[in-house]
């Protein structure tokens, strides 16, 4: 055992995941911390209690909850049943809640009566859940809307009214969570890309969205979402018997839960497509202000829309990499007011519960996050303020582990501020926008003369909502107007408007129209928002025809190369659809020349702080982190081939050299099919004589059969791999007589063990040489140290968290200081990329407790490659060692 010990400290190198927590206990006596309870990071004067573990008792995996009007939590298994539990209260000798499976419905059997959920929500005096599920045998109900009531007094649902079942595809990015108005009128619900939009008896935006987007389309490569069209995800607004639907907001993803500040404004926190990271048109998951008739821009592939589009809202905070769950908002929690007045977001793939700190700001608001609770494995699935003031929170989800915790103040809260916000701290700004909303049910007379001064105000956000106010009159009202209109703020906003409710025949009009505006004159955002009305224009209605097409090819034409990379990518698109003859050209010339904004979509979390958090997409994280693709330059390229016309031979090897190039880069899942499939498009316009050349200089040569991935040089695993552990692998290397070393100096590399580590004179350094590794240690001490790395920790190699006094914090290996900066390399796929930290900025550091050897990274591998790896470890990679006899 000790010299185990001291092998894997000699071994592993190691980086914090977090700083572990009190749990907000101090002083005086100590109580027993239960272990899943230990690995939370806590604020100061928060104390958590774990309550329950349904899968001790096979009652699955837990992701919805409420609390009923009888003060009990109500929960719901995934994939089963619906639970009530009796909670003890906080202080209690005994935290073990009593337990009872509901039965549903009158049928008496032991069947399922209701359950399969995402969201539940008790409010007029019933049980709403909302179901992800295709009818089968073993429940019977689809994807929709019900609504459960007692109706004979014997404390159990028996009655179920279906208050709407929906089309599409059921699942993870279906209908999610529901929250009661502020009113307690109506019922809000929020639901994923993969559910049609039913028909409503409103719409607070017009029913007239398209993609809007003239980059030639790519689906995702890999097929996901394929079949999905806008407006993709929605939230709605109910009545408590579901017989009136209106429309709110649209252009998400998959939000699963949405809440309202105490001043009514609502916030959903939504998310991206993991695959296309390091795609241009990737976007970080956000906090969202759920305003009335909001897009947010989200198309299946690379149609997404840029935050930028002034026909689209931005986000009001970009969080970074991870899987939105659960949103609540904190007003009803006996919290200090700092905690209390406060948005909250659950992150299910790195364990986050992120504290978003709201300020008004012009027509929405402005945020800053922290963490406030964090673990790993925490995989948070939904959480919930209780009648008691305290939260109740739970982890599981995809049939993980699931658990029930509680996390209460334990601070003195007399003399704490019972303020929050109120209408009289709210802008200007946002009296006007929720005015301007006030038009978004229909025709009203008025609205033109009131909305149409606001289509120029500054504010992103009432400039928006006086366009949606607009398109809600009769087109007969503003459409004239909007052809004559000489403010240019105003006259993009009204042209998008006209384009998205107008016909082909306008089609001249409005490009002539715009074209009236001097450019250069123009602030940055006016160029932008005149760049996104042609393109609307055009997508919506085709190139204008005759004498204006030429036109405009010459207006824009004198203004490309622009000033920024947004306004580039957009005016790009236009000049290509127009077939302009210097579009490929000046496009090719900027591809050689174009860098990315460091600032667009800046992140709250820094995708490198993610990399130890979890061990399932922290490998990836690295290796993309490593040789991330050049955003600027890939749209580019994507909108060049799609470019029908203005090729050359000289322009054609230019092009096709940098796909070459760029399939050297690491991006997510779907990069290299991105990047194939618009290589593919833009061979489709060259030389039958020449496809053969321009197919294999384009990198066609090294690409798989579907184009998806990078046909591998080296040997890689054939699997079938497994989750090896220790007891199971042990058996294997009892024996490694008669092994194969180039299938281990293989695996060796095909684990990224090479990556960190060096063997006979190759590979990193960031772990120490392992040529003389087996001769210190047994192949058991070496497997051992391989599959559970997080172990034991080496002080040579352990790294830090730096916590900062904004409580956020940097994860990574010390490599040097000085006087005032800490360097810290973060990413143990590319060790030199530095970040520095001022010493100023940091209260607090401490040692890692987890390896930055990724758990998992032999899990591809089938029995006899991991017996070929261990005897490569255990070899030194000598061919004349025993293991090789």
């Amino acid at each position: 055992m000790y010299k185990n010990k001291i092998m894997k400290n000699w071994l592993m190198a190691g980086l914090i995941l977090f700083v572990m927590g009190s749990c907000g206990q101090s002083g005086g006596d100590q109580k027993e911390v239960h272990p899943k309870v230990a690995k939370l990071k806590l604020p100061t004067g928060f104390e958590a209690e774990h309550l329950y573990s349904p899968g001790d008792n096979d009652q699955g995996s837990w992701v919805g909850m409420t609390f009923d009007d009888k003060n009990r939590l109500l929960t719901v298994d995934q994939y089963g049943a619906i639970y009530r539990l009796e909670v003890p209260a906080i202080g209690s000798d005994s935290l073990a809640p009593a337990v009872e499976k509901l039965k549903i419905g009158a049928n008496g059997d032991n069947k399922i009566g209701m359950g399969y959920a995402q969201g539940l929500l008790y409010a007029f005096n019933s049980l709403y859940v909302m179901v992800n599920h295709r009818a089968n045998e073993d429940f019977d109900k689809s994807t929709g809307m019900y609504r459960l009531q007692d109706t004979n007094g014997d404390d159990q649902f028996d009655k179920i009214t279906t208050i709407k079942e929906f089309t599409g595809s059921p699942g993870e990015h279906g209908p999610h969570s529901m929250v009661v108005s502020p009113d307690g009128k109506s019922i809000y619900i929020v639901v994923g890309n993969h559910i049609d939009v039913p028909e409503m008896d409103r719409y607070r935006i017009p029913r007239v969205w398209e993609n809007d987007n003239l980059i030639p389309e790519i689906k995702d490569p890999r097929g996901h979402a394929n079949s999905r069209g806008a407006p993709g995800g929605w939230v709605a607004k109910i009545d408590p018997e579901g017989k009136e639907w209106e429309l709110i907001s649209v252009g998400y993803r998959n939000p699963f839960d949405v809440a309202f500040n105490e001043v009514g404004d609502l916030f959903t926190y939504d998310s991206d497509m993991e695959w296309d990271f390091g795609m241009p048109w990737y976007r970080p998951t956000r906090i969202n202000h759920v305003t009335s008739g909001s897009e947010y821009g989200w198309r299946t592939g690379n149609m997404k829309w840029s935050p930028d589009y002034t026909d689209n809202l931005p986000a009001v905070l970009n969080i970074g990499q991870g899987s939105p769950t659960n949103v609540f908002y904190g007003s009803k929690a006996k919290f200090p007011e700092e905690y209390r007045n406060a948005l909250y977001a659950f992150d299910w793939s790195f364990g986050i519960m992120y504290k978003i700190n709201l300020t008004p700001n012009g027509g929405s608001y402005s945020a800053t996050g922290e963490e406030f609770i964090s673990g790993s494995p925490l995989p948070l699935t939904d959480g919930v303020i209780g009648p008691d003031g305290a939260l109740y929170f739970m982890t599981g989800g995809r049939r993980l582990e699931s658990d029930v915790y509680r996390v209460h103040y334990t601070g003195d809260l007399s003399g704490d501020s019972k303020g929050g916000l109120t209408e009289a701290d709210l802008p200007e700004e946002h009296k006007i926008r929720r005015s301007l909303e006030a038009y978004h049910t229909g025709a009203k007379s008025g609205a033109i003369d009131f909305a149409w001064p606001y289509l120029s105000h500054s504010d992103r956000f009432v400039q928006y909502a006086a366009r949606i106010a607009v398109e809600h009159q009769p087109l007969s009202e503003w459409q004239s107007k909007a052809l004559n209109e000489t403010n240019p703020r105003a006259l993009t906003q009204a042209i998008i408007a006209l384009a998205r409710h107008g016909n082909a025949s306008q089609r001249n009009e409005m490009v002539q129209s715009l074209m009236r505006l001097d450019f250069e004159t123009l602030s940055e955002e006016d160029q932008m928002n005149l760049s996104r009305a042609f393109e609307v224009v055009i997508a919506r209605h085709g190139n204008p025809s005759g004498s204006v097409r030429d036109q405009l090819v010459g207006y824009l034409d004198a203004q490309f190369p622009a000033g920024t990379n947004e306004i580039n990518r957009v005016m790009g698109k236009v000049l290509v659809k127009l077939e302009a003859p210097t579009a490929v050209p000046k496009l090719l010339g900027m591809l050689k020349e174009a860098k990315d904004d460091p600032n667009f979509q800046k992140t709250l979390t820094a995708s490198s702080d993610l990399i130890m958090r979890n061990p399932q997409y922290g490998l990836d994280i690295a290796n993309m982190l490593a040789n991330v693709p050049p955003a600027q330059q890939t749209y580019l390229a994507t909108v060049l081939g799609g470019a029908k016309a203005g090729w050359d031979d000289a322009s054609y090897e230019e092009y096709f050299t940098w796909t070459n190039n760029a399939f050297q880069y690491k991006g997510g899942r779907s990069y290299v099919g991105f990047i194939d499939r618009a290589r593919k498009m833009a061979l489709s316009t060259v030389p039958k004589a020449k496809f053969d050349h321009y197919d294999a200089l384009s990198g066609g040569k090294r690409l798989s059969g579907s184009g998806n991935e990078i046909v591998e040089t080296t040997v890689q695993p054939e699997g079938p791999g497994k989750r090896w552990t220790v007891e199971e692998a042990a058996p294997l290397v009892a024996d490694l007589k008669g092994r194969d070393l180039e299938k281990g100096k293989a695996m060796f590399g095909a684990t990224l063990c090479i990556s960190c580590h060096a063997m006979g004179g190759e590979g990193g350094s960031v772990g120490p040489d392992l040529t003389q590794l087996g001769t210190r240690f047994s192949p058991k001490d070496i497997l051992e140290a391989t599959i559970n790395p997080n172990d034991v920790i080496s002080d040579q190699y352990a790294a830090m968290v730096f916590v900062m006094g904004d409580k956020s914090s940097v994860v990574g290996r010390l490599l040097r200081e000085d006087e005032t900066t800490y360097y810290i390399s973060q990413n143990p796929f590319s060790p030199d990329m530095i970040v520095e930290v001022a010493k100023d900025k940091v209260t607090s550091t401490k040692e890692s407790e987890v390896s930055v050897m990724l758990p998992g990274l032999v899990n591809r591998l089938n029995e006899e490659e991991l017996k070929d790896l261990m005897a490569y470890l255990v070899s030194g990679g000598k061919p004349d060692h025993e293991v090789y006899k």
